[in-house]
Order: structure tokens, then C-alpha cells, then sequence
């Protein structure tokens, strides 16, 4: 049961076409973690990217982002007579999410030109979701982006009358058709290829989904929105130590009497086709199933709202009926009333620590059935964090670590061996604290909006592979190897 994984974002693997994607370099990240022991891979949300570039404000519950498309695959399986381009060296160093587009559009387009259906892929536009999806975003495309609220009301209503034409759209809709298939075609072979090397991939699922997301525009009705699309109300969190406006994140809230009425179809249904992606389902603010903040929309922060209860054991009762096998782990962390631990102990989920913030907190100890992380896709990195301090805060964290590394060592990683020797069974390491690098290459900061949040990368595996030998050397001590039998 114990284990050690790497949170390493998609986006942020090294690649010569601007975006860390499902190609080569996906395949030698794999090869290299498992090498060391390595059982869980970590990633972000592989939905199309929302506003602000974020991965939790995707434009649908189901597809991925062609971004992620390996060109050089494409190439390799003859979709493309020539092999792709590399991108600009200006824009490798992080990623330029425009450029990165840009650059990997025309490819696209090309290889759709020389695609021919087949049998597979016959099988893959069934998926209730696929046309929908093809028709929103060129819908989308069409009205230059713009949100589906915004867009003139025949093609806000097709989803629900069909009677908007869209034959005119017939090629784009195949064409966005065409990368649906295709991305999930190479992630399903890089997820076989992680498996059988040991590797589990933990795939995250938004709690909420975007007001400008298909979700939304195809099930209006599961959301507290008004006939037009607009919120009358809104999700976030309440002001707290490290924000006193709190977090306004404007996404719609759900209608849980609809959601109720209907056997939680919806919730289930996007649940069911995240296990059939990733081995282990993160769902993130997981406290909302036991209660949720609600927002007046008019209100520009979160500091006004309520809390209202959620139906979480009626939810959970029917999510386990039906997908008895499903792995989840509840990301609980934050101020949360007793009732969010009660729920999820009721159903035997496993939660979640950050060391940074705890691990000198006798009162948030360290347990079993806990992943324990150094730091989250939200958090600076160790060394970012341990450097931001006062000197007399770095010399009690320097004097608590003092027994976990050398004393030479850098302290991200006697961090890192403080929670490989915890009592956690799953241990979650971003790849930029076993770099050691410092805040630039931090994932994200909670509040901002905009460059530079998610756009860290790595260049090349280089640092990574030299420290990969400490790192395996750990994970050999505290047993939590793939190799010591953890993991199948």
C-alpha cells in the first residue's frame, strides 16, 4: 500500500513544440520515474483549458485538449507527410499557451485532411458527449470565442432544439471529431504504457465545472442558472487566513434537488469517464460535497455568502453502487467542519496533507490512508516556501529536519524524506521540489489569474535524471517501491 508518485503536469514535460504533450518525452518521463520506483504519476486536468489558461475552468467535463496532440506521431503514423517543425527556442522556456496553439494548429488541420474513418473511430463518436462537444466548440469558434451566454440565441439553443443549421459547420464539427479521437487514442496508449512499467496514473477532477463549458450549455438544468445562461449565484470560498476577500471563482452552482431527482446522473457520469482515464480520481474540493459556499453573483469577492449542505452520503451511496471499483481520493484540506472528515471516513476515502503547511503541527499529524504531499500544484515549492521565511522560522524548520538528510542537503529534500518516512501510504512529490527549485516553477497562485500560473516546464530531463538515484535510494529505504511489491 505504500508508494511514492510525482506530481508532474502535462503541460510541463519538455517538448520542442512549445507544450509538454503525449509524446516521446511523456514515454521517457515514464521510463525514467519507474526506473526509480516511481508508483503514481500525478497530472493535471487534460480538459480544454478555460479561461486563464486554468485546468479547472474547462470547456468540458469529457474531451481533452488538442494541445496535447503529439505531432511527431502523427508524422509516425501517417497523417502527415512531412515531419512537423519545431517550435521558436524563444518560446520553449515556458509555456506560451497562444504560440504552442498556433504552431500546433496547422499541423492538426493537415493531418485531418489525410484521415480516413475507421472502425475505431466509428466506435469512438458514440460516445454521447463527442458530437455535442465538436458542435460547441466550433460554434464557439465561430462567434470568435466568446462564451456560449454571449452567442445569438438560435445557436445558444441548438443544444436543446436542434433547430439552428449547422450543415454549414459539417467539416469543422468532424474535424473537431478527429482530435478528440486522436488525443484520446495516444493517452490511452501512454496510460497502457505507464500501467505496464508499474506506473498508476492519479488524474484530477474539478469540483465545479466552468459557466462556459459544455457541461453547462448541454445540462442547464443541473445548475442554478437563470433561461439565459447568467448565475444568480456563484462558487468560491469564504475569506481565511491566507486571503481576506476569500476566492470568488464564478462557476455555477449546482442544482443538487435536480441533480437528486435524477440519480446524480451527471456527477456519475463525469465520474464514470474519469476511472475510465486514470487509475486513481483526485476529486478536488472535496469539503463541497458536505457543504458549499454560495455568492450573490453581483458581488465582486467571496466575502458575502452562506453555506448550504450538500446530499453527499445520498450521492455517494448511489457513486458506489454503481462504480463499486472506483479509486478516489477527497482533497479535504482547508478549515472544514468536522462533518466534511465524518463523510469521508464513512466511505473509507482517502484524504490529504501538505507538509508544509503541517508538518510541524502536532495537532494535523500525519496518517494512514492520507496521500501527504510537500507541496501542491498550489503551493510555492519547498525552497520557495522555506526562503520566504524569517531567519528564526528557517532555523526551527532547519532544527525539526535536522535528522532527515545530510547536513549539507538542501531542505526541499529533507522535506521530502520526512514524508517518504511518514506513516502516509501514498507520498506525492512535485518534480520541482526534487529539482530544488525555487517559486519559478511554481504551478499556480490560488486568487491570481494569468501568466505565469501554469505555464512552469521543464527544458530536459537532465536535473531530473541526476537526482532520480537519491530519489530511488529513498523510496528503497522507506519501502514504498513498486519494486518491493506495492504496487501491481
Amino acid at each position: 500500500m505504500r508508494t511514492c508518485g510525482l506530481l508532474m503536469p502535462l503541460a510541463s514535460l519538455p517538448s520542442m513544440h512549445g507544450v509538454g504533450g503525449l509524446g516521446k518525452e511523456a514515454y521517457r518521463f515514464v521510463d525514467l520515474v519507474s526506473q526509480a520506483g516511481v508508483g503514481i504519476w500525478q497530472i493535471l486536468p487534460l480538459n480544454p483549458l478555460g479561461y486563464g489558461n486554468s485546468p479547472y475552468q474547462p470547456l468540458s467535463s469529457f474531451a481533452g485538449d488538442e494541445l496535447y496532440i503529439d505531432l511527431d506521431f502523427l508524422y509516425r503514423d501517417g497523417y502527415l507527410t512531412k515531419k512537423p517543425e519545431e517550435i521558436s527556442p524563444q518560446v520553449r522556456s515556458r509555456v506560451d499557451y497562444t504560440a504552442a496553439r498556433a504552431h500546433k494548429e496547422k499541423y492538426l488541420r493537415l493531418a485531418f485532411e489525410r484521415f480516413t474513418p475507421d472502425k475505431m473511430y466509428k466506435r469512438f463518436i458514440q460516445y454521447t458527449w463527442v458530437r455535442p462537444y465538436a458542435v460547441f466548440s466550433a460554434l464557439k469558434a465561430q462567434n470568435g470565442l466568446r462564451s456560449w451566454v454571449e452567442w445569438p440565441e438560435d445557436q445558444k439553443n441548438w443544444i436543446l432544439d436542434g433547430e439552428y443549421d449547422i450543415s454549414p459547420l459539417k467539416t469543422e464539427i468532424a474535424y473537431r471529431m478527429f482530435l478528440q479521437y486522436i488525443f484520446y487514442r495516444q493517452w490511452v496508449a501512454l496510460k497502457k504504457y505507464a500501467n505496464a512499467k508499474g506506473l498508476q496514473i492519479m488524474g484530477d477532477i474539478p469540483f465545479y465545472v466552468g459557466l462556459d463549458s459544455l457541461d453547462v450549455w448541454g445540462s442547464r438544468e443541473n445548475f442554478l442558472i437563470n433561461g439565459d445562461g447568467v448565475p444568480s449565484v456563484v462558487a468560491g470560498v469564504p475569506p481565511d487566513f491566507f486571503n481576506e476577500d476569500g476566492q470568488r471563482w464564478g462557476n455555477p452552482i449546482y442544482n443538487w434537488e435536480y441533480l437528486r431527482q435524477t440519480g446524480f446522473k451527471f456527477w456519475i457520469d463525469r465520474l464514470r469517464w474519469a476511472s475510465n482515464l486514470y487509475d486513481i480520481v483526485r476529486i478536488d474540493h472535496f469539503r463541497a460535497f458536505d457543504t458549499y459556499w454560495v455568492i450573490p453573483a453581483e458581488c465582486p469577492t467571496a466575502r458575502v455568502g452562506e453555506w448550504k449542505e450538500a446530499p453527499g452520503y445520498e450521492f455517494f451511496d448511489e457513486l458506489f453502487r454503481q462504480l463499486p471499483d472506483i479509486h478516489i481520493v477527497a482533497e479535504d484540506l482547508g478549515d472544514l467542519r468536522p462533518q466534511v472528515l465524518e463523510l469521508r471516513d464513512h466511505y473509507g476515502l482517502m484524504g490529504m496533507n501538505v507538509a508544509q503547511f503541517t508538518f510541524m503541527d502536532p495537532n494535523q499529524p500525519i496518517q494512514k490512508n492520507q496521500l501527504v504531499y510537500t507541496g501542491t500544484h498550489d503551493n510555492q515549492t519547498v525552497s520557495g516556501w522555506y526562503h520566504d521565511k524569517r531567519k528564526k522560522e528557517r532555523m526551527a524548520i532547519s532544527a525539526f529536519l535536522k535528522d532527515y538528510g545530510a547536513p549539507r542537503e538542501l531542505i526541499c529534500h529533507k522535506l521530502v524524506n520526512f514524508v517518504m518516512r511518514s506513516q502516509a501510504d501514498y507520498c506525492i512529490i512535485p518534480v520541482a521540489d526534487i529539482l530544488g527549485a525555487d517559486d519559478k516553477a511554481r504551478i499556480n497562485t490560488p486568487g491570481t489569474l494569468g501568466s505565469p500560473n501554469w505555464e512552469w516546464r521543464l527544458n530536459n530531463y537532465l536535473g531530473l535524471a541526476n537526482q532520480l538515484p537519491a530519489l530511488r535510494a529513498m523510496i528503497r529505504k522507506t519501502n514504498r517501491g513498486v519494486d518491493s511489491g506495492n504496487l501491481a
